[in-house]
C-alpha cells in the first residue's frame, strides 16, 4: 500500500526557502519528487500540508497542491486497476509525463535488480545482474527500448554467447532471465505484448545435454576414503559434498546456514531455503562424524561449516559470500575426482543427484525418494532419476542380443530333465 503526503524539505535552497515536495511511500521506499514551489518556514502549516494564510495568493497555491495530490492518487488508482504492482520510478515517471515507452531495458533491469535486493532475494539478484552485464556486453546499446529486442536481436545474442564458450544449458539461463524481465515489463506496462520475441524464440530449444550426473555408491566412498592428512586443502571439500550426501542432499546454501541450534539430540532438524519445507533427518555414522570434526574447531560464529565467519553479515555480503566459497569447493571437488580416479563431473550438486539414484538403485520408490528431497512434484524427482532409467532400459534392450530359448524347451526342458 502507498502512501503519499506533500511536505516541507528541512533544507533551504540556494534562495534560502524551503521546496515543497511530493512524498511517496511504498514497500518501505521513499521518493522525493520536487513540485517547483516553496516558501519560508512561516509560510507553511505542517499539520495541513499547506500554505498558511501568510502566504500571498495561498487559496490559489493551496488548489495547485491538491490537484497534484489529487493527480498523484489517480495514477495510483490507474496502476491498481490494471494489477500493475509499480516501482517508485514507474510513479515518477508518470507523475513528471515521461512515457513508459520511453524507459528503458537498464533502467528497468536495475531497478529490478535493486528490489530484489531489498527483498532479500539476493541470489536471484545476482542472477539478474550477472545477465543483465552479459546481455550488455553484447548489446553496447544501453539506451536500447524494450520493444527494439527483436527475434533477430535474440539469436545474435545466442550467437555471441556461443562465440564465448557458452553451451545450450548456460544460453538457455541468460535467455530465460531476459524473458522474465520483458514479461515483467510487460506486466508494468511499460512495453506492448505486441512487441513479445519469445514468441517466436524459444528458450525450450536450449536444454542442457545431460551427462552422468550421479555417482555410484563405490565413487562416492572413494570420497569418503580421501587421505585428509595427505590433502588437507581439499578436507573441506570433502566433508561439505559427504555431508550432502548423507543428509538427503541438503544443497550448498543450506548447509552455509547451518548452525548448531539446528543440531538436536541424533537429528538435523531445518527449513530448507528454497522450498521452504521443513526437514528433520537422522544423523548418519559418517554425518557425525563431520559434526564431532567441526565441533572440535570451536567457530566464533553460530553456524557449522566455517563457510561465513560473521554472524551479522547482510543478505548481500552472504550471497556474495557463497558465490566466492561455492566456486572454490568446485574447483576443490574437480580436483579430488582427478585424485580419487573419478571419471565424471563433479560439483555440489552431484551429491544431491547421487542421494537419489542411490536410492533408487536400491529398490526405495521414487515416491519416498521425492519426499525425502522435499520435492513438491514427483516430475522433478524423476528428473533426477533419468540417467537411472535409461540405464534400466538400456540393460533390458541388451536382452535382445542374448540367445533365443525355445517355446518347447521353457514348456517341457525340466520335466525331460527330471
Amino acid at each position: 500500500m502507498a502512501k503519499i503526503s506533500i511536505i516541507l524539505r528541512d533544507a533551504q535552497n540556494k534562495n534560502g526557502l524551503y521546496p515543497i515536495v511530493l512524498r511517496i511511500i511504498k514497500n518501505r521506499k521513499v521518493k522525493i519528487i520536487t513540485l517547483g514551489m516553496d516558501c519560508e518556514k512561516s509560510n507553511w502549516d505542517e499539520k495541513s500540508s499547506q500554505f498558511n494564510k501568510s502566504m500571498s495568493n495561498h487559496i490559489q497555491k493551496n488548489l495547485v497542491l491538491s490537484k497534484l495530490k489529487q493527480k498523484a492518487w489517480a495514477i495510483i488508482d490507474q496502476f491498481n486497476i490494471d494489477e500493475v504492482d509499480f516501482t517508485l520510478n514507474q510513479f515518477e515517471e508518470k507523475f513528471r509525463g515521461k512515457e513508459s515507452s520511453k524507459i528503458t531495458v537498464l533502467e528497468f533491469w536495475e531497478d529490478k535488480i535493486k528490489d530484489l535486493n531489498l527483498a532479500g532475494r539476493t541470489g536471484n539478484a545476482r542472477a539478474h545482474h550477472d545477465t543483465k552485464n552479459s546481455f550488455f556486453r553484447f548489446c553496447k546499446n544501453q539506451r536500447i527500448l524494450f520493444k527494439e529486442i527483436t527475434v533477430e536481436m535474440l539469436d545474435k545474442y545466442e550467437t555471441h554467447l556461443r562465440s564465448t564458450g557458452s553451451n545450450d544449458g548456460g544460453i538457455g539461463v541468460r535467455m530465460r532471465e531476459l524473458r522474465a524481465v520483458f514479461n515483467d515489463a510487460i506486466k508494468k506496462g511499460v512495453v506492448d505484448e505486441k512487441y513479445y520475441p519469445f514468441k517466436v524464440y524459444k528458450v525450450s530449444k536450449l536444454k542442457g545435454k545431460g551427462f552422468k550426473k550421479a555417482l555410484s555408491r563405490d565413487e562416492v566412498r572413494l570420497i569418503e576414503n580421501l587421505d585428509e592428512e595427505a590433502y588437507p586443502h581439499l578436507v573441506e571439500a570433502k566433508h561439505l559434498f559427504v555431508f550432502s550426501y548423507y543428509t538427503r542432499g541438503m544443497n550448498y546454501f543450506d548447509m552455509m546456514k547451518l548452525r548448531w541450534e539446528n543440531i538436536i539430540d541424533d537429528k538435523i532438524i531445518y527449513t530448507r531455503s528454497k522450498t521452504k519445507g521443513r526437514f528433520i533427518i537422522k544423523i548418519l555414522e559418517p554425518v557425525s562424524e563431520i559434526l564431532s570434526y567441526y565441533k572440535k574447531a570451536k567457530s566464533n560464529t553460530g553456524y557449522v561449516f566455517p563457510i561465513l565467519l560473521n554472524d551479522n553479515l547482510s543478505p548481500i555480503q552472504i550471497e556474495n559470500r557463497k558465490a566466492k566459497k561455492l566456486k572454490r569447493f568446485n574447483s576443490d571437488l574437480k580436483l579430488i575426482a582427478g585424485i580419487v580416479g573419478i571419471n565424471k563431473p563433479l560439483t555440489s550438486y552431484v551429491a544431491r543427484h547421487s542421494y537419489a539414484t542411490n536410492l533408487k538403485q536400491l529398490g526405495v520408490s521414487t515416491d519416498l525418494i521425492s519426499q525425502s528431497m522435499g520435492h513438491q512434484n514427483i516430475a522433478i524427482t524423476s528428473a533426477y532419476l533419468k540417467d537411472f532409467e535409461n540405464d534400466v532400459i538400456d540393460n533390458a534392450n541388451e536382452k535382445l542380443l542374448m540367445e533365443p530359448i525355445s517355446i518347447y524347451n521353457l514348456t517341457y526342458g525340466d520335466k525331460q530333465s527330471a
